[in-house]
């Protein structure tokens, strides 16, 4: 038993250093981005669902990264500030799913024809659910929504979507990212990013870790039919979303996971489906009818869950075609190496210097009030600005 454990958190812990450096970057290029977008700025822009809209949408949303709940409650908050349901729900995709640190951790632990699969099958969803939206939401459905939405219930991360820690005063981008205000909003926007984050990535570390000591491979490998390459393409995009609801994981946190079932036999469609349906697990379809109703919410659980699976099947047959699947399932898992001297440990001795910098300024400039209120309601109470 003590060693079964031992290999678990031995997995987690290399599965951990080998992403450090790159969590860490993707942060704090959001940071940056975030500190010189103001979230006024963005509703503004997210009234309509048309696709200059949906498509300015999705560039907002990859800019602001965020955990799942985070998103979702700043999906929320755009769309009382005036942004369409649609569009929120498309900022809301990409801001979890089409995200630099995503793509980094995709390709260090997978390889870049994940990371490539990963940012066209997001394009393809957020396609199917603006097409899907235009049939299932009526305009009774749309009022019932925006009349929950406006009650103001609490979810989680209230207080972190209510904050707009972007940098107020005028000026170039240049003057506003170097000058003091932009140095601390940099640093608070890196700090709340991570503390959102955290729990999902440590918990998506400790479950893959699990999974790869424990699950024996012929079980997973059974589950997905890979003993039959077409029925396995079939199964993979249906099954993967289911996975990844029961795992309870979400946001980056699904990656290592990922990895682990790639290794173990699930097709390359149902690797995508599967890191898609972070925003499907329990508790998030449970904030989506406290703040949209019952009804929506069954409407975006389904609209979203058709459309994974869609958008795996189309996946697999454009990489397949083009011939960009993996020959292996050789994604990084931790039991390739240990930690030695070599570039991934220069990266984050380098990159962990830079995160506690950040960290330290941010605390020095009060951080830790902001950490506080990371949950807490009302958004009109926490609007931390920098001018």
């Amino acid at each position: 038993m003590l060693s079964a454990i031992a290999d678990a958190l031995s997995t987690t812990g290399l599965m951990a250093w080998r992403i450090a450096w790159s969590l860490v970057l993707g942060f704090t290029l959001s940071a940056v981005v975030q500190a010189l977008v103001r979230k006024e700025t963005v509703s503004r822009y997210l009234g309509d669902d048309r696709p200059a809209t949906l498509a300015r949408a999705s560039g907002f949303g990859a800019a602001a990264s965020s955990c799942s709940y985070a998103a979702v409650a700043l999906a929320r908050t755009l769309y009382r500030k005036g942004a369409s349901f649609t569009a929120a729900m498309v900022f809301q995709i990409a801001s979890t799913n089409l995200v630099i640190e995503l793509g980094i951790v995709l390709a260090l632990l997978m390889g870049w024809r994940f990371t490539l699969a990963e940012f066209v099958g997001g394009g393809f969803i957020i396609v199917l659910v603006a097409l899907a939206f235009r049939m299932v939401l009526g305009e009774q459905v749309l009022r019932a929504a925006r009349s929950q939405a406006d009650r103001g219930l609490t979810g989680s991360m209230e207080g972190h979507a209510a904050m707009d820690m972007s940098v107020q005063r005028e000026g170039s981008l240049l003057r506003r990212l170097f000058s003091r205000d932009g140095g601390t909003a940099v640093s608070h926007i890196f700090v709340m990013e991570w503390a959102a984050v955290l729990r999902d990535v440590l918990l998506g570390l400790v479950v893959a870790g699990a999974v790869a000591a424990w699950v024996p491979r012929q079980w997973w490998q059974t589950l997905f039919l890979s003993d039959d390459p077409l029925l396995s393409a079939l199964w993979g995009p249906v099954v993967g979303p289911v996975v990844a609801v029961l795992s309870f994981v979400c946001s980056i946190g699904n990656v290592p996971l990922a990895a682990v079932l790639w290794n173990s036999g699930i097709s390359f469609g149902g690797v995508i489906s599967f890191l898609f349906a972070d925003l499907l697990i329990v508790p998030i379809l449970l904030i989506y009818r406290k703040y949209y109703g019952t009804g929506m919410m069954l409407r975006v659980a389904g609209v979203f869950y058709v459309c994974m699976v869609i958008a795996g099947y189309l996946v697999e047959l454009l990489f397949g075609a083009a011939g960009l699947v993996p020959g292996e399932r050789s994604a990084y898992t931790g039991a390739e190496d240990g930690i030695s001297w070599n570039y991934t440990t220069w990266l984050n001795i380098v990159f962990l210097a830079l995160a506690a910098v950040l960290v330290a300024v941010s605390l020095r400039n009060g951080g830790w009030s902001m950490l506080r209120s990371m949950d807490d309601a009302g958004e009109d109470g926490h609007e931390h600005a920098h001018s």
